[in-house]
């Protein structure tokens, strides 16, 4: 099921700032340029072009290949663009083309971005210069409108699909490594029996309507932090994280309000029950009993890994096709759910340390004090009687 735009409120969407280059080069080994470079293309409001190297940029026999901003000189000043894009060099057979991606700020002082040994040119005769003698390269341009206030899209559907093939383990593990680092955190928490014993009894002792107050986060505080935490600029599966982040948070808000998720979300199964919902503006957890709902995220299974490496996914021919789409939506599906997950489980932990901790330790700092002063005072009143004494025996002396 295609992913759409149509909750995205956010200026132009990813699918209106993508755009997909091909440059066929003909008579190829006749090229006697140092550059070459191909005619420009429009996305995101800007002009781009294709720069190649046909023996190599400051190396020798290998082919260089850059994405650049024409005309960047001309440009306002204090312009930049911020994107993700892949260059492949195609082969005869689809599946052996040689490509490449990354992510990049383009500013003034680096207008092209790219790489100087993106192959040896002696491959290139490998089946990737064609019986005409043409070489064929294109370009994915995906320009991406970032934001600091929340999780939020950036990429062509199609466009993801094809760099999830590559990145998908190490989104995956990032949501995991993520989720589990906070429920060391908590169960650190519950194994130490007098620590949890004894936030049991500070919790329970406290009035419902602190608990209620303490249980609930405006959403931008805690949003702004999510960015903040996951959104790399110079980690290139960043966008990725980014799109299933905020796929997950648009689940859980679906959730609160009673709604059903989108159908490709659910995968023929309830999605577990949250550790949060959203009240307009907030973050609230669902449940009064902290003690509970820590437990619960501290155990609660994550959803199970797939084994089957994406590379392992591809087939020949028509039924391939549809595997690969199947295999890509269980991934949509487990991603989505993950990022959910981490989203709960920054907000529990961002309530958790920001206001319920910080509660605790300062009641205990407070009770310690409170046993020193009493302590104090049973240690002066006994002064206080032993010099009563002492001076009755003097006077009856």
């Amino acid at each position: 099921m295609a992913e759409t735009d149509v909750d995205d409120d956010y200026g132009l969407k990813p699918s209106e700032l993508f755009a997909k280059h091909t440059w066929k080069i003909e008579k190829f080994s006749q090229v006697g340029k140092k550059e070459f470079r191909s005619n420009w293309f429009e996305v995101g409001g800007y002009n781009w072009y294709i720069l190649i190297y046909p023996e190599g940029c400051d190396v020798s026999n290998y082919l260089s290949l850059f994405l650049c901003v024409a005309n960047y000189d001309k440009l306002l000043p204090g312009w930049s663009q911020f994107a993700q894009f892949t260059i492949s060099v195609v082969h005869k057979d689809p599946k052996k083309s040689k490509f490449s991606d990354t992510l990049h700020r383009f500013w003034k002082k680096e207008h092209d971005w790219g790489w100087k040994k993106f192959m040896e040119l002696p491959k290139l005769h490998d089946g990737f210069i064609d019986d005409f003698d043409s070489l064929t390269i294109e370009a994915h341009v995906q320009v991406i409108r970032d934001r600091v206030d929340r999780p939020f899209r950036c990429l062509d559907y199609d466009y993801k699909r094809e760099i999830l093939k590559v990145y998908l383990p190490n989104v995956e593990q990032i949501f995991r490594r993520f989720v589990e680092e906070r429920r060391s955190k908590l169960e650190k928490w519950i194994v130490d029996k007098a620590k949890w014993t004894s936030f049991g009894d500070f919790w329970l002792g406290m009035d419902q309507n602190s608990r209620h107050r303490m249980s609930r986060e405006k959403m931008d505080v805690i949003l702004k932090e999510v960015v903040k935490h996951f959104f790399k600029e110079k980690e290139v599966s960043s966008p990725v994280v980014m799109d299933f982040l905020y796929s997950g948070l648009k689940d859980l808000e679906g959730q609160t309000k009673n709604k059903k998720a989108s159908p490709r979300l659910l995968d023929d199964k309830e999605s577990p029950a949250p550790f949060v919902n959203v009240d307009k503006d907030m973050f609230v957890l669902v449940d009064d009993d902290v003690l509970l709902l820590l437990e619960r995220a501290a155990l609660e299974p994550l959803p199970p890994k797939d084994e089957k490496c994406p590379q392992n996914r591809i087939k020949d021919g028509n039924d391939g096709e549809e595997v690969n789409m199947e295999a890509y939506e269980r991934d949509e599906i487990r991603l989505t759910e993950l990022g959910k997950r981490t989203v709960e489980i920054f907000v529990l932990d961002h309530i958790f340390s920001s206001k319920i901790e910080v509660a605790y330790e300062e009641a205990i700092v407070l009770k310690r004090q409170e046993e020193l002063i009493r302590e104090e005072e049973e240690e002066a009143s006994k002064r206080s009687n032993g010099l009563k004494k002492g001076f009755g025996k003097c006077r009856l002396n």
